[in-house]
């Protein structure tokens, strides 16, 4: 069976408040955004014979004697679990399970337009982690990878670490590993643009939950010279006594130049700034940059640098909307990951492999790199399968293939 991506246009039940009548995006959303449709013909007694009872039955029998045979017989090797519990939505914050459904969904169907991977999106109405963890266990069986979604911080770290450590499937935040990804991709391109290297760079991150977190640690694991986090409360250091157990780790990690004290502090003779914290920063910072800085100020809808401010001190400016140049977009990067992971039956996803696909990512943009295109437009053909197939290679490499 497939996801298949449908517009119900069902003009019954029109009763409500005229937005719900006349918004095309409540008009597209009716019914729905996907569907399940079968694979094989139902046409007679003899296909149901076929693909039900009784000829179901050997199927079964086999994959009973032969477990690793569900992999061929049914669906699973392509199939993705969804998983939310609706606490960090979007912008939208902890709507709960039901009101995450539309993003769930639309999650699903950029799997199976961009990756041609099948998804199934799963609201739970818990926000126990163990609770979490113990359900998704449980419906492993039926999934070849699971993909968390839209889980607040820093729940979402200690269930992630629980279910890779139980699971022999992979289990890939997005959240933290797709920005971080794909946030790779165009540092590297744009260090290239103006001849440097990861190396080279001191970069400051505003937002030190599930995206902050993970693109720093990501980034200093890919070469980058140095990274300082801010929070509510300022840098992210260890001479600070009120951090969580995830942010003193962090602290361990980064800021090595020893700043403590404002986000604008840390920004002064910095090369890169990268936003995932919403709120705004101040143009007098940016200017304080260094020469030749990098300005990817990823809050949607409003970035916490205005485009328009930063192209007057940046030489490369990248958001999180489409309406700009250098769209930071994470459909860049789930899509391809989880097909070359299935593709190999990946039992998990390494820091390898992620690496892997944000070089292939960069690799994409080739002679077109310039300061308003360090990174290819989610509609690039030419991203998923590149993606895919670094992935898949990265993964028989690391020696976790299984096929």
């Amino acid at each position: 069976m497939a996801a298949e991506i449908v517009n119900p246009r069902n003009d019954s039940g029109t009763e409500g408040a005229p937005e719900e009548l006349f918004d095309p995006v409540f008009a597209l959303h009716r019914g729905g955004k996907m569907a399940v449709q079968a694979t094989v013909p139902l046409r007679d007694k003899d296909d149901l014979s076929l693909a039900y009872t009784p000829g179901v039955a050997k199927v079964c029998t086999a994959i009973a004697e032969q477990p690793e045979l569900v992999n061929d017989y049914t669906w699973k090797s392509q199939v993705v679990a969804v998983v939310t519990d609706g606490t960090a939505v979007l912008g939208l914050g902890d709507i709960g399970p039901e009101a995450s459904l539309p993003v769930m969904e639309g999650k699903a169907i950029l799997f199976k337009q961009f990756g041609g991977v099948d998804a199934v999106p799963i609201a739970l109405a818990t926000t126990d982690t163990d609770e979490i963890v113990e359900t998704v266990v449980r419906l492993a069986p039926s999934f070849g990878g699971v993909n968390l979604e839209d889980i607040s911080a820093p729940r979402c770290f200690e269930i992630e670490r629980k279910l890779q450590e139980r699971l022999d499937i992979p289990v890939f935040h997005d959240d933290q590993h797709g920005t971080a990804i794909v946030t790779l991709a165009a540092l590297r391109n744009a260090a290239k643009l103006t001849d440097r290297t990861l190396g080279d760079l001191r970069a400051v991150i505003s937002g030190a939950g599930a995206a902050g977190v993970a693109i720093a640690k990501f980034l200093l694991e890919a070469g980058l010279g140095d990274v300082a986090v801010a929070d509510r409360k300022g840098i992210v250091s260890r001479d600070r006594e009120d951090l969580t157990d995830v942010k003193r780790e962090l602290a361990e990690i980064t800021n090595k130049a020893g700043l403590s004290g404002s986000l604008e502090t840390a920004l002064a003779g910095a090369d890169v700034f990268i936003g995932v914290s919403g709120g705004t920063v101040p143009e007098a910072a940016v200017a304080s940059m260094a020469p030749n800085a990098f300005v990817f100020a990823m809050a949607n809808p409003n970035p916490e640098v205005h485009p328009d401010i930063a192209h007057k001190y940046a030489a490369v400016v990248a958001t999180g909307r489409s309406d700009y140049p250098n769209q930071i977009n994470n459909v860049l990067a789930f899509p391809g990951i989880f097909a070359g992971a299935l593709q190999v039956r990946a039992s998990r996803i390494t820091e390898g492999m992620k690496i892997a696909a944000a070089n292939a990512i960069a690799d994409v943009v080739g002679d077109q790199l310039a300061a308003d295109c360090v990174i290819p437009s989610p509609f690039d053909e030419r991203v998923a399968p590149a993606v895919a197939a670094a992935v898949a290679a990265a993964a028989r490499a690391e020696g976790i293939a299984r096929r």
